[in-house]
This record gives structure tokens, C-alpha cells and sequence, in this order.
């Protein structure tokens, strides 16, 4: 394990060990921070990624007809 590692794993533990509620606190003050918020956007991204990557791609046209029928059947709201 890496010191990086090991100092995550730290942090990690700390944060678990902490209730619900401290953990609500302090990762909505990490939500507000601009650059840690920004850093987990990118890991965000990065999850999704990798859990589409064993999906089957599918043609560009085929996903945008599908998303044109949807908007079809979907419910007009009232604003």
C-alpha cells in the first residue's frame, strides 16, 4: 500500500466511524467546495464510464430515435 493509499484509507475509516449525520455534514460541505466538488464530478464521470464499458454500443441514430419516441409519450408538464 502507498502512503497515498494508506492516508486515504485513514481518512475513509474516520469518516465512516462517524454518524450518519457527520457524515452528511461533512460531505455536503465537500459537495459545496468548488474544487472538491469539481473532483467529484470527474470521479463521477469516470464511474459511469467504466460501468457502461461492457455495455453493447449501439448506433448514434438508434439512441436519438429512441429518446425522440420517448419524448413522445412522455406527459406534457403544465408551467
Amino acid at each position: 500500500m502507498t502512503a497515498q493509499q494508506a492516508t486515504a484509507e485513514v481518512f475513509f475509516t474516520a469518516l465512516k466511524s462517524l454518524s450518519k449525520q457527520e457524515q452528511e455534514s461533512i460531505l455536503t460541505r465537500i459537495a459545496l467546495d468548488k474544487k472538491l466538488h469539481q473532483l467529484l464530478e470527474d470521479i463521477s464521470d469516470r464511474l459511469a464510464i467504466e460501468e457502461g464499458r461492457d455495455e453493447r454500443s449501439r448506433p448514434l441514430r438508434d439512441y436519438i430515435a429512441e429518446r425522440e419516441q420517448q419524448e413522445k409519450t412522455r406527459p406534457k408538464s403544465r408551467t
